[in-house]
């Protein structure tokens, strides 16, 4: 068995998987509430420069979604791979899983990087950025010619996880977000550089993130994985198994910026580029409000790879249960709190030049979009369930029914046909919540009720 000190995450979470959860969780809540309001940080120095600049950027959001979307969807193969094998106490094939994932990062970002450069302004111009799409494309280029430091930061962080460490991608997150919130005054307003000074700071704060963590695997030496190039051996069975965890995560969040690139177009329809503006700043509220679900979700994967690699089928549903109850009681308080609170919260996004025109809409969005958090809760919970029993593509198929069915499909008839313009294409995105995430955890349940009725 594991028995060093370094291995001392994994035994809890063969061992206690509530703790584990908990223990796991806690880092990642911070870190990604670091990272959300960073990006933040990022659209309020932005609305500085005017609605068009926000809404600029807004417009790039979904491309950027694609550049994260296929990070973490690495990393959460990487994560499972890694865990699945530690729970079949074989360290030698997690350490070799970790130089696969490595490897597969880098060949991917670099396909990706080209694509996207070639189809930036088709893109743009299908979603209809229109008078703003000279600062998309000044913010998006720059953001492009450095997205494999973007993948390759999010994706190394799913290594760490495997093992079950998600402090010290913590403290890499949270240097990367000072040193953002740093650079971002300089290079927009101070090297007036506007649009392209945001896209820059972001870039070298991945960078940074980069650097730390290589120094912990190559140079520190401390770490309980050893991603160790010279004894690298290739597997077929572990590329697949983070492939076949790893690209529908990626294709998941590529849905979402899908989804995003869509709804974009249709308040564009049923409203106009302020609307974009309002949708884009506010969802990135949304983001930090629905962060800890997104933390307890991701921490879930590496917990029940684990388990299941060790046929402890019992602590899957055990894990998932819990998951589901804290992440309940937390969606209920943010809910709470982003309601009462909507009217303040936007005024930190639209109080300067032409973007206080946004404000009042944005306070409506931030009102009514909450009400979907408690089933987001089981939903996340649920679909991660899959990812960390190695069903990758069952969990793509909830995302895209979630944004692509359900939403869009909402959306539509409440905004379009039923005529109720951009509220209704708000109330599409809370239905659409609802009714799929219900529908995922009924689906999660009986999943694992039938590995335990396998298992005896």
């Amino acid at each position: 068995m594991l028995s060093n000190d370094s291995s001392s995450s994994v035994d809890i979470m063969l061992q206690n998987p509530k703790k584990a959860l908990i223990k796991m969780s806690i880092p990642l809540i911070i870190s990604l509430l670091i990272t959300s309001f960073y990006n933040l940080i990022d659209a309020a120095w932005v609305s500085g420069l005017g609605a068009d600049a926000l809404a600029g950027v807004g417009f790039f959001t979904p491309v950027f979604m694609i550049l994260v979307g296929f990070g973490n969807g690495l990393g959460s193969g990487a994560a499972f791979a890694i865990s699945k094998y530690l729970g079949e106490d074989n360290k030698s094939k997690a350490d070799n899983a970790s130089v696969h994932s490595i490897i597969l990062d880098i060949v991917v970002s670099l396909i990706l990087t080209v694509i996207l450069l070639v189809l930036l302004n088709p893109i743009l111009n299908a979603m209809g950025a229109g008078q703003t799409i000279g600062y998309a494309t000044d913010y998006g280029v720059i953001i492009l010619l450095g997205s494999v430091f973007i993948i390759f930061s999010n994706a190394l962080y799913g290594i760490f996880r495997g093992e079950g460490d998600t402090t010290r991608p913590m403290y890499a997150m949270i240097a990367s977000a000072i040193l953002n919130m740093i650079l971002d005054p300089i290079f927009i307003y101070n090297l007036n550089l506007g649009v392209k000074g945001a896209a820059i700071a972001t870039i070298i704060s991945s960078i940074f993130v980069i650097l730390i963590l290589l120094y912990w695997f190559y140079v520190k030496k401390d770490t309980f994985l050893r991603p160790n190039f010279a004894n690298f051996d290739f597997k077929r069975g572990i590329s697949i198994d983070i492939i076949k965890v790893g690209i529908p995560a990626s294709i998941q969040l590529l849905n979402n910026a899908f989804f995003a690139a869509v709804f974009s177009a249709l308040l564009t329809y049923v409203g106009s580029t302020d609307s974009v503006a309002v949708y884009s700043t506010g969802w990135r509220i949304v983001t930090i409000g629905t962060t800890p679900l997104l933390a307890i979700g991701t921490a879930l994967i590496s917990v029940i790879a684990a388990n299941y690699g060790a046929k402890n089928y019992k602590n899957i549903q055990i894990a998932h249960r819990y998951a589901m109850n804290v992440s309940i009681i937390i969606a209920v308080v943010v809910m709470i709190l982003t309601n009462v609170f909507a009217g303040d919260i936007a005024s930190v996004f639209a109080s300067t030049g032409s973007s206080v025109r946004i404000a009042p809409e944005l306070t409506a969005f931030l009102s009514w979009i909450v009400i979907y958090y408690p089933t987001m809760a089981v939903g996340v919970a649920s679909t991660y369930v899959f990812q960390g029993i190695g069903k990758g593509l069952t969990a793509m198929f909830q995302t895209i029914m979630r944004e692509t069915g359900f939403t869009i499909l909402f959306a539509v008839l409440l905004g379009v046909v039923l005529g109720y313009g951009v509220w209704g294409a708000w109330m599409g995105i809370v239905l659409g919540e609802i009714v799929s995430n219900n529908i995922t955890m009924v689906w999660a349940d009986w999943q694992i009720k039938k590995l335990m009725n396998i298992n005896g």
